[in-house]
């Protein structure tokens, strides 16, 4: 005995017709998310990002100040400020070409992220380091001890 399921209600002209326009239009957002869509979500997000670790830094850029410096215009604002915005943009680009796990690169992103802002870059730092407010020192780390491996 086969059991034909009943489904509560009745396929009609009209419900064939909403699923056909339903999956022309995931077919427009599919091929639109392919080429246009996503890469311009992706660059926002990376400038909201960019602006948001840059503030959290002390970073005084507003968001579209950020995006101003990443498309290459004149911003008003902290030489400093600028040079973190356009040194963060570059290491984004790069992020993909590095490995989590390489001291090579955890080096070459330093040396991207500080370039025109400090003097060593690209390596570590040779002296300590501390935290500021104003011309309070906040913080002043242990001394940096070498490990002979």
């Amino acid at each position: 005995m086969a059991y034909r399921y009943k489904p509560p209600y009745t396929i009609t002209t009209r419900i064939l017709n909403c699923v056909v326009e339903i999956g022309e239009i995931l077919g427009e957002l599919k091929t639109d998310t392919d080429t246009t869509v996503v890469p311009k979500l992706r660059r926002d997000n990376q400038i909201k990002t960019i602006q948001a670790s840059l503030a959290i830094e002390g970073n005084t850029l507003s968001l579209e100040q950020v995006t101003a410096v990443i498309s290459g215009k004149r911003v008003l604002g902290m030489p400093r400020e600028v040079q973190e915005v356009r040194n963060t943009f570059t290491a984004y680009e790069e992020l993909p070409n590095w490995s989590a796990h390489s001291r090579k690169d955890l080096l070459a992103a330093h040396g991207l992220l500080m370039a025109r802002l400090v003097d060593e870059t690209g390596c570590f730092r040779s002296g300590g380091v501390g935290i500021q407010k104003g011309s309070v020192v906040v913080h002043m780390p242990p001394r940096q001890v070498r490990y002979r491996g």
